[in-house]
């Protein structure tokens, strides 16, 4: 088969669909017979994913991953920054940490030459393998301020001689100065880079923007690829928990409704999608006590920061009516940061969170947890309760958690550990992410209720259908002839 030309997709903004766009041209390219792969030279997010290996990476790249056929590897996104604080972030380099730095520090410091460094050098392991590898960028492509430190974005997009495409979101407005001034800010090498833009989030009638289409073409010089609709009925796991204000409603009479408690540091909140997409289920997003204490199921989950977004719940209310929810008989889980929380206490002896050494937890599970310098990172298979099927998750977290008393462990790893505490049917806590993508743990978790039906809701086919979906939308909307002749130049 052909060799081809690497593909990038790079943005006016952030949010305006890099990582979905990406996704939808993985699965694309593996269904016409390529073998790609994704990549993402740096990325920001508290949403990560254990690869097979024990090590860390973006949880995009995974879903990327997953669209491709793939096992995710930390070649796919060999920098993660992960923010502890409004001004600072954990560095994670080829899937481990290794160190703490402030926004200043990173972006300004004299480390970003080794970081490109190792990005290049992922990237061309990559390219040895794949075909094509598909790049994603980061944010705007023309922050003047960074542009010259940046590690993700054009330079990246030249190191790799990636056929380049500019993604701009309609729906926000302002698209023509966007696109337009995007590429005009680029000096000659990187606009040469560009071949084509993207337009993303159309609502209405595609047929009227087909003057807007030739506008941008005679403004650029660059060839409007597509126009890629708008749309609500297509399900990928998003990076950003931006995506998370939008699903506030907070009742449902005919559903089990399911409140997950919003942490300023929430990680990993990709966790309950499977619950978003189960029709017997109401998911919501809330720090409204009220709402909290009157759900089904109360989820907490996993944080950055535990001790400090242990505070905010403090604070606002929100640990009461935790505790109230409890002791009413809902059903009360939580999973890595939020299992500690639900702990006696949260010992921090060496200040790794901050200074804090100690801060008692909510009290529910008969557990202590001291946070550690050694991040545990890896794929796991278990057993959950009594159930005989094997289930699978992964584990990401600082901190070591014993029994007060008499251990109850939730599950049973197949390397002989065991994890988690399980207090009675309507309360249990675990270090495992991804738990709930596990059908026996769901049908545990939604058992009781009167609405309760018998289904056959099953997580990955579904998934594998959104990646299929998205693929068909983005084939029917953009021009694919053009596509594959910028990836087959020399």
């Amino acid at each position: 088969m052909i060799k081809l030309r690497p593909l990038m997709f790079v943005g006016t903004g952030s949010d305006v669909g890099k990582s979905i766009i990406n996704t939808g041209f993985c699965r694309i390219l593996k269904q016409d017979g390529y073998q790609p792969a994704p990549f993402k030279a740096q990325n920001m997010s508290l949403n990560s994913y254990a690869t097979p290996e024990g090590f860390e990476i973006g949880r995009a790249q995974a879903v990327q991953a997953e669209a491709c056929g793939l096992e995710c590897h930390t070649d796919m996104n060999p920098v993660l920054l992960k923010p502890t604080n409004d001004k600072s972030s954990q560095v994670v380099l080829n899937g481990k940490p290794v160190g703490t730095q402030s926004a200043v520090d990173y972006f300004m410091g004299n480390n970003k030459m080794a970081l490109f460094e190792e990005a290049k050098s992922a990237f061309h392991r990559l390219n040895k393998k794949y075909n094509p590898v598909v790049l994603e960028g980061a944010g705007s492509i023309s922050e003047l301020n960074l542009k010259t430190r940046d590690i993700t974005n054009m330079r990246m997009a030249i190191e790799a001689n990636a056929v380049t495409y500019l993604i701009a979101d309609i729906d926000r407005g302002g698209v023509f100065a966007s696109v337009y001034g995007s590429i005009q800010l680029l000096d000659k090498d990187e606009r040469k880079q560009i071949k084509g833009i993207l337009i993303n989030k159309f609502r209405g009638d595609l047929q009227l923007f087909e003057s807007g289409k030739k506008i941008l073409e005679e403004l650029t010089g660059k060839p409007v690829l597509g126009v890629l609709p708008y749309f609500k009925n297509i399900h990928i796991e998003e990076e950003d928990s931006v995506s998370l204000e939008k699903k506030t409603q907070t009742s449902s009479n005919d559903k089990i409704n399911c409140a997950v408690v919003i942490l300023p540091r929430m990680a990993n909140f990709t966790d309950f999608n499977v619950l978003e997409h189960d029709p017997r289920v109401h998911l919501f997003y809330t720090n409204n006590p009220l709402e909290i204490e009157s759900a089904d199921i109360v989820i907490i989950p996993g944080s950055k920061n535990t001790i400090s977004d242990l505070q905010e719940l403090k604070q606002n209310g929100v640990a009461i009516s935790i505790i109230k929810a409890h002791k009413n008989g809902k059903k009360v889980i939580g999973i890595c940061g939020g299992y500690q929380m639900m702990g006696q206490e949260i010992m921090d002896p060496l200040e790794i969170e901050g200074d804090i050494a100690s801060i008692s937890g909510l009290g529910i599970l008969p557990i202590k947890t001291t946070i550690t310098n050694e991040k545990l990172t890896q794929q796991c298979t278990f057993k959950f309760k009594e159930f005989k099927e094997d289930c699978t998750g992964y584990e990401i977290h600082m901190g070591e958690t014993k029994a007060c008393n008499t251990n109850n462990p939730l599950t049973q790893l197949s390397n002989g550990k065991s994890d988690g505490y399980s207090l009675n049917q309507n309360c249990w806590g675990s270090y495992i992410h991804g738990i709930l993508d596990n059908q026996v743990v769901i049908q545990d978790l939604l058992s009781g209720f009167s609405l309760e039906s018998e289904n056959n809701f099953n997580y990955k086919e579904f998934k594998d259908r959104q990646y299929n979906k998205l693929a068909d939308l983005i084939r029917e909307n953009i021009d694919m002839n053009l596509f594959y002749s910028h990836l087959k130049e020399d």
